[in-house]
């Protein structure tokens, strides 16, 4: 890397916590768009191990534009029904057709579609069926000539980067972010599902600080074949209530924390009652990039890229790769020198080599001794972290790293 590609600033301004409103969102796993960014994730990892079990390599391509579709279903208590299935269609560009050892083969692309989708909800929702609510279709045209090209220029060599656009990362997590992710991921933990199974996966967290008073806005679908009643349902929310405030005071302390749960309830006609735990059963439409960044979280008060993450190729595009090793990068600095608020953000341009960055920005908060001593140490970590990319790559078509 070129020694003027890396910056290293003192970060002007105050910390996010001594603003005075924060805002902080989490899409939980039942959330359409949530199912949208995993399921073609779950579509790039089925292509790229396809790819390098039959070919040696992961070929090219960008399956980022899954769209899902709502459905319709007519929920009651005790039961209920779908009425028309949840629509999935995969869409993007992959690599179909291979010649390989003097013979064209066909990829089977479509089927891989299908079934990684079914697989991912098979294995995540535990009410909806893959076969009798949802329908998975697929839109995959054979990639582009042009990143074909530009794909397999670096092949052999350093992947080149297929797309102009920025990375973005940033440690260490507020206490409200903190607050937000984990509350989400308690209420759709194994061990909260066997104590209160009626929760469904569709759990979205909107989190407010306001000063020292946090405000926690739960949108949680139920699952109306377990619940009896209007009562029964009361029951649940509170459980869901509970649960959260206990989570949220483990990590904020004693401030004063207000959690509401299902807040459009009005009676028990209005109930968030659902057929399979989400809201994509009934109308809710999803698309991959509308839910959460590559950390898990939505933070207008941070800054993001708008990238979508989840099912680019995760050899060459740094709308993946560069969001991703930006947080790592971030995570390390906080961990390594103890700094206080950090934030990493990585350019590309198209045809350059992916560890070749055509600018690294980092800010961190200290004073003008504390950059000067560390600077140095900082720049380290930005470029063993680029030299590792590979291993992110590997990491990532094992399934081992969260895209959202």
């Amino acid at each position: 890397m070129d020694a003027t590609s890396i910056s290293v600033r003192l970060l002007k301004g105050s910390r996010v916590t001594e603003q005075h409103v924060e805002f902080v969102e989490r899409k939980g796993l039942g959330h359409p768009d949530y199912i949208a960014d995993s399921v073609a994730e779950e579509f790039s990892r089925c292509l790229s191990a396809y790819y390098l079990e039959e070919f040696g390599t992961i070929l090219h391509h960008n399956v980022d534009k899954t769209l899902l579709v709502g459905g319709q279903a007519r929920p009651v208590y005790g039961g209920g029904e779908i009425i028309t299935p949840i629509l999935i269609v995969q869409a993007g560009r992959a690599t179909k057709q291979v010649l390989y050892d003097g013979k064209l083969r066909d990829v089977p692309v479509g089927r891989l579609a299908v079934e990684s989708a079914k697989r991912w909800i098979s294995k995540n929702l535990r009410y909806m069926d893959p076969e009798r609510h949802i329908v998975v279709d697929h839109k995959i045209n054979p990639s582009s000539v042009d990143l074909v090209s530009l794909y397999n220029a670096g092949a052999k060599k350093t992947p080149l980067s297929n797309d102009t656009s920025f990375g973005v990362g940033f440690a260490p997590l507020t206490p409200l972010e903190k607050t937000v992710l984990s509350v989400e991921r308690t209420l759709n933990s194994e061990a909260f599902k066997r104590r209160v199974p009626e929760s469904g996966e569709d759990i979205k967290v909107m989190g407010l600080r306001r000063g020292d008073e946090y405000v926690l806005t739960v949108a949680a679908a139920i699952i109306a074949p377990l619940v009896k009643n209007y009562e029964h349902y009361l029951d649940v929310k509170a459980k869901i209530s509970e649960e959260a405030l206990k989570v949220a005071t483990s990590i904020i302390g004693s401030s004063k924390i207000n959690v509401h749960v299902n807040t459009a309830d009005r009676d028990a006609d209005s109930a968030y009652l659902t057929v399979t735990g989400s809201s994509a059963e009934h109308g809710d439409d999803g698309a991959v990039g509308r839910g959460n960044r590559s950390n898990g979280l939505i933070t207008p008060n941070r800054p993001m890229s708008l990238e979508a993450v989840a099912g680019k190729n995760p050899v060459s595009h740094v709308g993946k790769i560069y969001n991703l090793v930006s947080q790592r990068i971030a995570d390390r600095i906080v961990k390594e020198f103890g700094i206080t608020e950090v934030y990493v953000k990585m350019l590309s341009q198209i045809g350059r080599p992916i560890d070749n960055p055509l600018q690294v920005d980092l800010e961190f908060l200290g004073d003008n001794e504390r950059a000067t001593i560390v600077s140095k140490s900082l720049e380290s970590i930005v470029r063993e972290e680029i030299e590792g990319l590979p291993k992110l790559t590997e990491m990532l078509v094992r399934g081992e790293l969260d895209v959202c």
